[in-house]
């Protein structure tokens, strides 16, 4: 028997020859030596192939390009392995020049931000540790309560602490966007409360830099629970935290250790700062313009971090807009490790504490040097919309003959009613004849009709309760005049009244899941002239649908890439390779930004960080943005597409009405009424183009004025062209059943509904497909031919379809939450036991 296992040729194998492939050049290089050949009759036979590429051509011809490439193939194995070890080489040098440059005297100082998670983590414990290390001075802040910079002379380190409550949502995510590390206090006990547990999530969404795990007070509990203590927070973070390290804050040798873990730790990257030039205000001034106090130049100074900063790029300050800056001076260090003798200042060997809020304007004054002033031909517009030219469209001047023969259409197009006296045409073109009053309804699932509908509907709506108040004029009193046809229309559907309450919310949503897109036909409206803008498709898939067709008035005001990806590509190789003008990284410069108002000091004044972010070109004009998102599940309410939401992108928060379509890889996406919790779906907005990769955070504000996460994601791309379908279903019952015919009621109630939607495809919901073949009398009963027999309990269905487009709802002022109600009940280490 043969053994399981590999076959082993035996003795006759047969052995063929090996493939002589790398003796001769391509089929291009043959050609070309051929010609060459050719043309030198008489000449010595071509050199080999090792020879250089230039000695196959003639003078004056230029070489292959792809021999580089070919070269870099032949390399033998010890080559390689010395090119992937200068590789892994540089690379390790970059790493180590980033840890040393973060803290040193040439780079800004270590920003740190100490996020509490637990309303008894005890935050000035672990301040009052950390400010007393030996040999270091420390300096306090004038804005914020708590915040200092620390100075280590003898380790050549600085370090800025932050403090941010886990309850201001905007400071923590704002701070968590320029922070180079984040320090969260735990509690020993239990770790973090629901509020904690809610920043937690924002600051995992958002993107979280490098983060360090202290928990200060452990002393403090009995010796016996210390054990089961710490096991307990072990088994809690394990979750949230896999491989995070928790370092006890009880002595100052334990801050010590913790600084140095801070300093040698690996940092992490968020792509959507490191390609800006970020700065965090240490201190602010605001010059306000002769003309009015309430606009002026806000000076602020910081240290620069992410990239060079050029004063003629523009900048935005988080929470406040877009703005210009004038001018980039270069202020003394106010945390340099080796400050300079001032008189009347003694400086000591041992650690002092100094509040130097009451110089720092001062220092800002002396000694400052002008580094850049802004070129107002290189300077960044602030122009964010296209101001659109109504005449653009017009093509020619209308003829004579267009006059006439539209006067003679006007003219026939008229009809005589009774009108009061005085009444003018506009007027009279508004009042409706009594056979022809109440003949629209508005269908209850249709609220994605157009503005100018509503518009529309509401002017209706109000001149007939006008009209029924006042009562019929008199007789005598009314006069006869002629309106034209062209100015009614009676195609419009009325404003329904939003229904706010939760329970009809719930029950829109479950009804969208068990009746998907389905709508009633109305019985009091034709459906010809209510679905007047929605069409059928033969295939959703593969139907064409042109991207160019009747796009709204908004569209004219957004700007658009000819190729977004190629432009972003180029912009980004841009950074990365060229050098830019301007204040490099780690300088402690002064911004003279431009027109801001007052309300942005009196913020910073108030204990508020002040954020600011280079703008790449182009990323202040308005455009289309697409959103890749995902219900969050710590939220399980309705959300309805259209409701305004709060969007946190990148370095900007904004206000919007969104729309949910699903995220496929066709060139139409169908519409989705409620954000699914089961599935991601594309969000799309009119918003600030923003050049990906950035992460993005959807909140919904409750009528108290807290911020609830409701769905997590990322930017998808910038394209106003992506096709959004709504879809209607039009349902209908089998009336009388045949062999591959069947009689079809109650999705239409009239002979021309019918004969209007002959040439459109008809489905079932058990998979037959069919077509109208005809009206059947005069009620909207219709016979269908179907590919097979229908059973009685299936429904015929009928697709239209129509695009949709986002509301122009985009406001960049986000007012503050309301900080969140803390819980003690959360326990992260009780639900995994539960699990």
């Amino acid at each position: 028997m043969v053994a399981a296992g590999a076959h082993r040729p035996g003795p006759l194998k047969q052995q063929n020859k090996a493939h002589k492939g790398g003796k001769h050049s391509g089929s291009s290089q043959r050609r070309a030596g051929g010609e060459v050949g050719r043309a030198r009759l008489g000449s010595p036979p071509a050199l080999p192939a090792v020879a250089p590429p230039d000695r196959f051509f003639p003078a004056g011809r230029v070489s292959v390009k792809a021999q580089s490439r070919r070269r870099l193939r032949d390399l033998s194995r010890v080559d390689r392995r010395h090119q992937a070890l200068q590789l892994r080489r540089q690379r390790k040098e970059a790493v180590l020049a980033e840890k040393r440059s973060l803290g040193s005297k040439d780079g800004p100082p270590h920003l740190v931000v100490l996020v509490p998670l637990h309303s008894r983590a005890a935050a000035h414990d672990t301040l009052r540790l950390l400010q007393s290390q030996d040999s270091a001075v420390v300096r306090l802040d004038e804005g914020r309560a708590g915040g200092f910079a620390l100075l280590c002379p003898r380790l050549k380190q600085r370090w800025r602490f932050v403090t941010a409550q886990a309850g201001d949502l905007h400071t923590v995510l704002d701070l968590a966007k320029v922070a180079d590390s984040l320090l969260f206090i735990l509690d020993p006990a239990d770790g973090w409360d629901s509020v904690g547990e809610h920043c937690l999530s924002c600051l995992f969404a958002q993107g979280l830099p490098s983060y360090a795990l202290a928990v200060p007070g452990a002393t403090d509990l009995p010796p016996k629970k210390r054990i089961d203590a710490r096991k307990k927070l072990a088994k809690a973070i394990e979750k949230r935290f896999p491989e995070a390290k928790l370092f006890p804050l009880s002595t100052e040798q334990e801050s010590s250790l913790l600084l140095r873990h801070l300093a040698t730790q690996k940092q992490r990257h968020l792509a959507f700062r490191d390609r800006r030039a970020h700065l965090l205000a240490y201190a602010a001034q605001f010059v306000p313009t002769q003309e009015c106090d309430l606009v002026g130049t806000l000076k602020v100074s910081g240290f620069v971090r992410g990239q060079t900063l050029n004063v003629n790029s523009l900048v935005h300050i988080v929470g406040h807009g877009d703005f210009q800056m004038s001018q980039v001076d270069a202020p003394p260090d106010p945390l340099s490790l080796n400050p300079r003798v001032v008189k009347g200042q003694k400086r000591s060997q041992d650690m002092e504490v100094q509040d130097d809020s009451a110089n720092r304007t001062d220092e800002m004054e002396e000694d400052v040097k002008v580094l850049m002033k802004a070129d107002p031909n290189k300077q960044e517009s602030l122009q964010s919309e296209v101001v659109p030219d109504p005449m653009e469209g017009e093509q020619t001047w209308p003829t004579e003959e267009e006059l006439e023969e539209a006067e003679a259409s006007l003219k026939a197009n008229t009809r005589v009613v009774k009108v009061p006296k005085g009444t003018s045409k506009y007027q009279a073109a508004w009042i409706v004849d009594d056979g022809e009053g109440g003949s629209e309804k508005d269908d209850d699932d249709d609220e994605d009709d157009d503005i100018d509908d509503d518009m529309m509907e509401e002017a209706v709506s109000q001149e007939g309760e006008s009209s029924e108040e006042e009562g019929e004029p008199a007789e005598e009193e009314c006069e006869t005049m002629t309106v034209s046809e062209c100015l009614r229309d009676d195609q419009y559907d009325e404003k329904v009244e939003d229904d706010e309450q939760m329970l009809e919310r719930y029950k829109q949503e479950r009804m969208d899941e068990m009746f998907p897109d389905e709508v009633d036909t109305p019985r009091d409206v034709p459906a010809r002239v209510r679905f007047q803008k929605y069409r059928g498709l033969k295939s959703f898939r593969t139907s064409p649908w042109d991207p160019k067709e009747n796009l709204p008035r908004d569209y004219a005001r957004i700007f658009q890439f000819q190729d977004f990806s190629r432009t972003r590509k180029n912009l980004f190789r841009q950074i990365e390779k060229e050098e830019t003008e301007g204040a490099s990284v780690g300088w402690y410069v002064t911004l003279h930004v431009c027109k801001v108002p007052v309300s942005v000091m009196e913020s910073f004044k108030e204990g508020k960080p002040l954020i600011l972010f280079s703008l790449l070109p182009h990323e202040q004009k308005m455009s289309v943005l697409n959103f890749l998102v995902r219900r969050h599940p710590s939220n399980s309410e309705p959300v309805r597409a259209k409701e305004e939401l709060i969007f946190h992108c990148g370095f900007r928060r904004f206000r919007a009405s969104p729309l949910f379509s699903q995220h496929t890889s066709a060139d139409k996406h169908k519409l989705e009424r409620f954000l699914r919790p089961d599935a991601a779906l594309v969000v799309t907005v009119y918003a600030p183009i923003t050049f990906p990769p950035a992460s993005v955070l959807l909140f919904k504000q409750r009528s108290n004025g807290m911020h609830d996460l409701i769905a997590t994601g990322s930017l998808l791309s910038v394209d106003p062209d992506r096709i959004v379908i709504k879809r209607l279903v039009l349902s209908g019952h089998p009336f009388k059943i045949f062999t591959k015919t069947a009689v079809v009621r109650y999705m239409f109630f009239n002979r021309e509904d019918v004969m209007w939607f002959k040439p459109v495809e008809l489905r079932t919901k058990w998979g037959r497909r069919g077509h109208i073949k005809e009206p059947l009398g005069t009620h909207g009963h219709m016979k269908c031919h179907f590919d097979g027999q229908l059973k009685s309990q299936d429904t015929v269905l009928l697709n239209l379809y129509k695009r949709v487009f986002p509301k122009w709802t985009y406001d960049p002022h986000v007012p503050e939450p309301v900080p969140w109600v803390r819980s003690e009940s959360v326990l992260p280490a009780q639900e995994v036991e539960m699990e």
